[in-house]
C-alpha cells in the first residue's frame, strides 16, 4: 500500500487491536533514521485496551520538511494537527496513525502528552553518572552510563521476550520512539529525535536564576557546560519518569469499541437495528469476559456498601441506558400487536409475529441460557448463583433446591425445558424470585420492579436486551455473547462426542509441533465461523450445544478446584493449576481459561467477605492466577485476574467524591443561612430588649445555638478519590518483570497483557518470582 513501494496508499482499520503497540513500527510504515514515513497509508486505531501507546497518540504522523526557521517537532506537524490532535482543517492523504478517542486522552493524558513532546524535542546528551538532582554544584562523575543517542535502537520488551523464550520469532521489533506499549524497563525508553533539534543555553536557565538576578555591577555568569548538561538530564529524567509511571500503571479497558462505532454511525445518520444489535452484543461480551475499567477483573456486586452498578460502574450504566433509549427509538411498539409478555415482566421467549426482528427490553435474571436450557440447569450454571449460594458444595445445592421449593417449583418442573414450562409458572417466576431473593443474598438476581413496564420513558435499569428472528429463534444479547465465545474457544467442527455424551476438543496438533502453528490456524478458522454466526441465526443456534458443554466444563472444574481445596494462597495472589482431568483440553484457549478464572474468582470474592460484607485489600479482594497445561505443546497458559475490585474501580471515588462535595457545599450554605437567620433573630431580640430597658442578653443561649450542628458536617467526611491507577490489573507488568529477572521461558503473545505462555518446566520458578510482585495497583 505504501506509495514508496509502488502502492497507492489507503486506510488500515484496526478494531480492538493496535492501541498498545507502535503501529508505525509493527506495520513497517516508519523506518528509523529516515525522514519519510507512512507513504500515504493511514491507520485508524479503534481500541478499548489501555494504556495507549503514546507514539500512536502524539507522534503518529509524517513530518513536514525541516528548515532553518522550523526545527521543533510540533512545528513540523501536518496542517490541522495540534499536539497530536486532529482538527477540522486536517486533510488526509499523506498517511499517519489516527486513534479514535472516547474523551480519555483529552481529560487524562495532559501530563503524558507534555512529557512525550518534550522528550522528542530534547537533544541527546551522555549521562556520565554524576548526580543531577536539585543541586547544580559541580561534582565528579564516577560511573559511565550512556543513555541511547538519537537513532540508536534500544532493546525493547519484545526483544527480551524473544531471548528469554529461546524460540525463533519473526515479530517486528519496536523502535525506541514508541515508548513501548508494554511497561518501560528500568532504563526508560524515550521518543527518538526527528530531524535536527537545536537548543540554546538560555533555554536551560532555571527559574530561580531569573527570580534572583545578579547585581548590575557584576555581569551574569553563564552556566558551565556541565551545569547545562545536568539540567537537561534532570528534565529528561523527570519526563521519562512520567511516561514510565503511565506505562506501569496497569492495564484497563475504556469504552467498548462497538459503542464508539455506533456513535460514529449515529453522527453520520447511518444507524439501524442491525448495527444497534451488534453494538449491544459487543458491550455485553466485554462484561462476560470481565473487561472493565479496572482491567481484567472479577466483578463484585455491591461490595463495600457501594451501590451495585455492574460492569464499569457509572460509565457502563450510562452506556447501557443510552442503548435502551436507542432500542425504544428504533423499535417503537406496534399498537394492537403486543405479545402477552410485553409489559408483564415476563422473559420473552418467542417473537410477536413471523416477521418480527425487533429488539426488546427484557427483565433478564442472572441465569445462563435460560431460553435454551431448563430452569434448573440455567440456575445451576449461573456464575452469580454459583458464588452467592456456594453451589460447589452439597450445602449449596441444597440451598438451590430450597429456593426452588419456596418458590413452589418442583424439581420435575424446573428440569424440563424452560420454553415448555407451565405458562403460569413463567408468568409468576419474576415475582417469586423478587420475593425470596433477599433471603439468600440474591438482591441483584432480577431487575427491580418497574411502575409501568409499558412506559417507554421508564428507565428499566438492569433490564437486558432480546432480539427475535421471526419464529426461528429469540435470543438475548448475553445468549449471543456466550455462543459466539464458545465458537471462538472450542469451535463446532473440531469436536467429537465421547461415549458419555461429553464434547471434547479435538487435538489436531502434531506433538512435535511446538511452534503452535497448527493451533493458530485452528483459531483463525474458529474466528471466521464465529464471525459468520453473528449474522446467521442457523449457525448461531448450531453453536448452542458447544456453549452448554463449555459451561458444564467450567462448572465441573470450578467445583473441583474449590471443593477439593486446590486453590493455594501465595503472598500476592491466589493460585490454582489445572493439569489433569477430563476438561483440561478445553482450557488451552486463553479466553476459555479467562472465563474459568472469573467464575472461580467471583466465588472466592464471596468467600472473602467479612461480617460487614466488605472485601479484603481495600475492597479489591485477592487477585487470582490460573494456569492450565497444554500437554501437546508442553506449556502452561497463565492468566491473572484482578481481585474482585468491583465496578469502576479504576476511577473509584470520582463520582462519589463529586456528589459528596456538592452535598457538603449545599450543607455549608444551609448552615450559613441558618446562622444568618439566628443572627437576625438575635439582633431583633436585642433591639426589643434595649427598647424595654432590659440589659440582660442571651449570648450564652445563642452561642449554644450556633454550636449546634456546626460540627455536623465533619461527621460526613468526603471520601478522597483514589490515586490514579488504583486497583488496575498489573499482571502484565509483573509478568514482564519476572521475564527480565529469571531464565523462565515465557512467550507474551496475546491481545491481553495478563495472559502468557510458560514452559512446563519453568512454571514453578515463574510463579515463585511472580508471588513477590505487585499484581494489582
Amino acid at each position: 500500500m505504501m506509495e514508496t513501494r509502488g502502492g497507492s496508499g489507503g486506510v488500515v482499520v484496526c478494531l480492538g487491536v493496535g492501541g498498545m503497540v507502535d503501529m508505525g513500527a509493527i506495520l513497517g510504515l516508519e523506518v528509523e533514521g529516515e525522514e519519510t514515513s507512512f507513504s500515504g497509508v493511514e491507520v485508524w486505531v479503534i481500541d478499548s485496551h489501555r494504556p495507549w501507546n503514546l507514539g500512536n497518540v502524539f507522534g503518529g504522523y509524517p513530518l513536514e520538511p525541516a528548515s532553518a526557521a522550523v526545527t521543533s517537532y510540533q512545528a513540523r506537524a501536518p496542517s490541522g494537527v495540534t499536539l497530536g490532535r486532529v482538527g477540522n482543517s486536517y486533510k488526509p492523504g499523506k498517511g499517519g496513525i489516527i486513534v479514535f478517542d472516547d474523551g480519555d486522552i483529552e481529560e487524562g493524558l495532559n501530563a503524558e502528552r507534555d512529557a512525550y513532546l518534550a522528550l522528542i524535542d530534547m537533544p541527546d546528551v551522555e549521562d556520565d553518572g554524576e548526580p543531577y538532582g536539585e543541586s547544580d554544584s559541580e561534582s565528579e562523575g564516577e560511573v559511565e552510563n550512556h543513555l541511547p543517542r538519537s537513532g540508536k535502537k534500544r532493546k525493547s520488551w519484545s526483544d527480551r521476550d524473544d531471548e528469554s523464550s529461546g524460540e525463533d520469532d519473526d515479530r517486528p521489533r519496536q523502535r525506541r520512539r514508541s515508548n513501548s506499549s508494554t511497561p518501560i524497563p528500568d532504563s526508560p525508553q524515550r521518543p527518538a529525535q526527528r530531524g535536527l533539534i537545536s537548543i540554546r543555553d538560555s533555554d536551560l536557565i532555571r527559574s530561580d536564576d531569573l527570580e534572583n538576578p545578579p547585581s548590575a555591577a557584576q555581569p551574569p555568569k553563564a552556566p558551565s557546560a556541565r551545569t547545562l548538561r545536568r539540567r537537561l538530564l534532570r528534565m529528561r529524567n523527570e519526563n521519562e519518569g512520567i511516561l514510565r509511571k503511565y506505562y506501569r500503571m496497569g492495564s484497563s479497558y475504556s469504552e467498548p469499541i462497538s459503542a464508539m462505532i455506533y456513535s460514529l454511525a449515529s453522527e453520520l445518520g447511518r444507524e439501524d437495528n442491525d448495527l444497534l444489535w451488534l453494538t449491544i452484543v459487543g458491550v455485553t461480551s466485554m462484561e462476560l469476559y470481565g473487561r472493565s475499567s479496572a482491567g481484567l477483573a472479577v466483578m463484585v456486586r455491591g461490595s463495600d456498601s457501594r451501590p451495585s452498578n455492574g460492569w464499569m460502574g457509572v460509565r457502563g450504566a450510562r452506556i447501557r441506558q443510552l442503548l435502551r433509549d436507542e432500542v425504544r427509538r428504533l423499535n417503537p411498539p406496534e399498537m394492537g400487536r403486543l405479545s402477552a409478555s410485553d409489559g408483564a415482566g415476563i422473559i420473552p421467549t418467542t417473537a410477536r409475529n413471523p416477521e418480527d426482528t425487533s429488539i426488546r427490553l427484557s427483565p433478564e435474571p442472572k441465569f445462563l441460557l435460560i431460553r435454551h436450557w431448563s430452569l434448573y440447569d440455567s440456575m445451576l450454571h449461573s456464575p452469580y448463583l454459583f458464588s452467592r449460594l456456594r453451589i460447589w458444595s452439597e450445602s449449596g445445592i441444597k440451598r438451590l433446591h430450597k429456593l426452588l421449593a419456596k418458590m413452589g417449583v418442583s424439581l420435575v418442573q424446573c428440569k424440563q425445558s424452560y420454553t415448555h414450562m407451565d405458562m403460569m409458572l413463567k408468568k409468576e417466576l419474576r415475582t417469586k424470585l423478587l420475593k425470596y431473593a433477599s433471603l439468600y443474598n440474591l438482591d441483584d438476581m432480577v431487575p427491580a420492579v418497574e411502575t409501568d413496564a409499558r412506559d417507554r420513558g421508564g428507565a428499566k435499569d438492569g433490564w437486558g436486551f432480546v432480539r427475535s428472528w421471526g419464529w426461528r429463534a429469540t435470543l438475548s444479547a448475553q445468549d449471543v455473547g456466550v455462543i459466539i465465545g464458545a465458537l471462538l474457544e472450542v469451535g463446532k467442527q473440531n469436536t467429537v462426542t465421547s461415549e458419555d455424551g461429553r464434547i471434547r476438543a479435538s487435538q489436531i496438533q502434531d506433538p512435535e509441533d511446538e511452534s503452535g502453528v497448527a493451533e493458530t490456524q485452528e483459531w483463525v478458522s474458529r474466528f471466521w465461523e464465529a464471525y459468520d454466526a453473528l449474522e446467521n441465526i442457523d449457525a448461531l443456534k448450531a453453536g448452542l450445544p458447544t456453549a452448554k458443554e463449555l459451561h458444564r466444563a467450567i462448572f465441573r472444574t470450578g467445583t473441583a478446584l474449590i471443593g477439593k481445596r486446590q486453590i493455594k494462597h501465595l503472598h500476592a495472589f491466589r493460585l490454582c493449576v489445572i493439569k489433569d482431568g477430563p476438561d483440561v483440553s478445553l482450557f488451552t484457549h486463553p479466553a476459555a481459561l479467562t472465563k474459568l478464572a472469573l467464575w472461580v474468582g467471583e466465588a472466592l470474592a464471596e468467600q472473602e467477605k467479612d461480617a460487614n460484607g466488605k472485601l479484603a485489600h481495600g475492597g479489591r479482594g485477592t487477585p487470582l492466577v490460573v494456569a492450565s497445561l497444554n500437554e501437546k505443546r508442553g506449556v502452561y497458559i497463565v492468566v491473572g485476574t484482578g481481585g474482585g475490585g468491583g465496578p469502576d474501580l479504576a476511577f473509584l471515588g470520582k463520582e462519589a467524591a463529586k456528589e459528596k462535595q456538592a452535598a457538603k457545599e449545599a450543607k455549608i450554605k444551609e448552615q450559613e443561612q441558618k446562622r444568618r437567620n439566628r443572627e437576625k433573630i438575635r439582633e431583633e431580640k436585642r433591639a426589643a430588649k434595649a427598647a424595654a430597658g432590659d440589659d440582660d442578653d442571651d449570648d450564652e443561649e445563642t452561642e449554644s445555638e450556633d454550636s449546634d450542628g456546626s460540627d455536623s458536617d465533619s461527621e460526613d467526611e468526603i471520601e478522597e478519590p483514589k490515586e490514579r491507577g488504583y486497583g488496575l490489573n498489573k499482571f502484565g507488568t509483573a509478568f514482564q518483570d519476572v521475564v527480565s529477572e529469571t531464565n523462565a521461558r515465557v512467550r507474551i503473545d496475546s491481545f491481553e497483557h495478563c495472559v502468557v505462555e510458560v514452559r512446563k518446566d519453568d512454571l514453578g520458578g515463574f510463579l515463585e518470582s511472580l508471588s513477590q510482585k505487585t499484581v494489582v495497583g
